[in-house]
This record gives structure tokens, sequence and C-alpha cells, in this order.
């Protein structure tokens, strides 16, 4: 349960959300909570049908929720067709981000060069390099670091310890959470013998504007053209983005997410979690890889991709590997049943035999 420094009417939020209010419009909404721990100052919302029987001992104040679940709810209701998302504003409403404070923090380091706009606000211990740009409303938590020649577009922050480095471009509107390292060099090496010789990363990253990254996640720069990601995306914790990569427009990756240099992920895709992508691919707009997929290839074509296999009792499991080790072996049988079954259905269709057609009981 979270409770707002502010009450709110129940008329104003639901004219926010954009949600058909059913009940009290004065009511004072001071909170959000789940149907279990919601008290009458709170709003509580029910997404997933599996929880519509919590419903009935829920004390909340109001419930989001949809029209076919308004009969199993007595109280005040906002009805919506999509609840999570009038939840998310609602409670972007009750709790919005405290503003920082403007101005440049005595311990933070800003070079002479640099840009900052008046209304930027600089955290303790940040690292501001020359020729960089922090536009207005820009915030730098504690520790950040931005790089020689770095434009961070307005209103975007960095949460904290967040290092974008050199020549790099963000967007406005952006939030980039701790520790994550935006233009880190790329994945770059030539081997000459014995050893390995590195390769200049000379591309920049651009991220466009209302991009969130998640905390430790890394995205590198380009080797000679530009690491992109377009406006809207959503990166969880724990992502590695290669050089060279392209995520489209509003994409969203779950955490663990690898994907591997040049490759280019279209727009409106969703990557779920420790998915993996193979290098030079291209994926089309509105693909959505399960959680654990391993793409080896491009995907052209919209859909749903998958490949992780999903967790089984150990002693099947234990069956199921040992017999992997004898599918090579299988393979080779089968091929030589159909070769077999292929010679019998010349002879079964000479004989006005069916054959082929999968309607015989042999």
């Amino acid at each position: 349960m979270s409770t707002a420094v502010r009450s709110l009417r129940l008329g104003e939020l639901a004219a926010h959300a954009g949600v058909e209010l059913q009940g009290d419009p004065d009511r004072e909404i001071n909170g959000v909570a789940t149907l279990d721990a919601a008290g009458p100052g709170d709003v509580a919302f029910l997404a997933n049908r599996r929880y519509r029987g919590e419903l009935a001992e829920c004390r909340a104040g109001a419930v989001i929720l949809q029209a076919a679940d308004r009969r199993s709810w007595d109280g005040d209701a906002l009805v919506t067709a999509n609840p999570y998302l009038a939840y998310a504003r609602i409670a972007d409403r009750l709790f919005p981000t405290p503003a920082a404070p403007a101005g440049i923090h005595p311990s933070a380091v800003v070079a002479a060069s640099a840009r900052v706009d008046p209304t930027a606000s600089v955290g303790p211990l940040c690292v501001v390099e020359d020729e960089a740009e922090l536009g207005p409303g820009v915030c730098l938590g504690p520790g950040c670091v931005v790089g020689r020649g770095t434009r961070l577009g307005a209103g975007t922050r960095l949460v904290a310890r967040v290092t974008v480095l050199h020549e790099c471009v963000v967007g406005a509107r952006c939030v980039i959470h701790p520790g994550a390292i935006v233009g880190s060099d790329g994945f770059g090496n030539a081997n000459d013998g014995e050893r390995w010789v590195k390769v200049p990363q000379l591309g920049r990253v651009v991220i466009g504007d209302d991009v969130e990254i998640g905390a430790n996640t890394t995205v590198d720069r380009g080797s000679l053209r530009d690491t992109v990601i377009a406006d809207g995306v959503r990166l969880d914790n724990l992502i590695q983005v290669g050089h060279n990569v392209t995520i489209g427009a509003h994409t969203a990756a779950a955490a663990f997410v690898g994907i591997s240099g040049s490759t280019a992920i279209g727009s409106r895709c969703t990557l779920g979690g420790a998915a993996g992508f193979a290098g030079h691919l291209s994926i089309a707009d509105d693909v959505h890889v399960t959680g654990m997929a391993m793409v080896t290839h491009s995907l052209r074509e919209p859909g749903a991709y998958s490949s992780g296999i999903p967790a089984l009792p150990s002693r099947e499991w234990r069956r199921n590997v040992a017999r992997f080790q004898h599918l090579d072996e299988l393979v080779r049988r089968v091929r030589s049943l159909e070769a077999v079954l292929g010679v019998a259905h010349d002879v079964d269709a000479s004989r006005g035999g069916v054959g082929n057609s999968g309607n015989t009981d042999a």
C-alpha cells in the first residue's frame, strides 16, 4: 500500500485517466494498493481476472475494472477496457516524480565549455565534460557522468550513477536508471594470429524521445555507424544492446535480453526475458519473442515466435536429455523408412491403393 502526499477526488482521477466513473466523484483518494490490501482511501485495479474472487473481500475506495467485472464489485468503480493503463495514469497523478532543484551541486565537476540550461539540475559528484549539453529540466542524480559532446534533451533524467559517454545523443523526457551505461565501446576485435587487435568504435548512440532504460543495462556505441534506439522504447534491467543495433519505436524488452551487433529490431516488438538475438539479423515490426527464445535467423513476418524449452519434472527431463544423444541416428532411420514407404507408395498407387493420402491403416 502506498500513500500519496495529497488527496485527489475520484472524479478528477477518472477524468485524468479518461475512464468512466460509476460512483461518488467527491470520494477522496490518497493511495494505491492491491485488491487484498486496499483500504477506503485507496484505489485498486483488476487487470487479471484470476483475481476476480478478491473483489468480494476488497475494502478499496474504488476499483479500476472492465465492464464485464462490474457486477462482481458493489463499490465505486472506474470502468475501462484497459484497467492497467488507467492504473498507470492514476498512480502517476497521485505520485508525481518530485522536481529536482535547478542548479549545480558544489561537488559536481562541470567543464567550462559545457552548456547547462539554468533549469537543469546537476547532483552531487556528477561530471559533465567539455561541450556537453544539458537541455531544460534535465536532471542528473548523484554520481552521473555525461561525456564530451553528449547532448541530453529537455526533461531527461539520469537517476543515479548513470554514464552516457562521449558524443551520444539522448532525446527528451527519457529516464535512465542507476548503473546503466550508454555509449561504451562495442565488442569489436580483429584476430592477428594468437592475439586480438581492438577495432576502434567510432559511432555514437542516438536515443529518441520518451525512452526508458533500466538499471545496469548497457548500450554499446556503433563501430562506424550509430547504434539507434527510437522513440518510446522500453528496456528493462540487465540488457545488452550491441554495437550498430537499431531498435524501432515503442519496442519493449524484458530483463536479460541480449542483442548482438548490427541486428535491426522493428517497431512495437516485445522481447521476452533472456531472449537472445544473433548478429546481423532483421526483425520485422510487431514481432513478439517469448522468454528464453534464441533467435538465430531473421524474422520477416509479424507474429509470435518461441524456442525455449518449458520446465519439466526432473526425471522426465533426464530421460529426454538421454534421448537427445540419439536424434541423429533417429533421423537416419526415419529417412530410411520414408524411402521404403516411397517405394511402397508407388506399388500401392499402381494397384489403385490410397498410397500417401494418410488414410491407410498401415
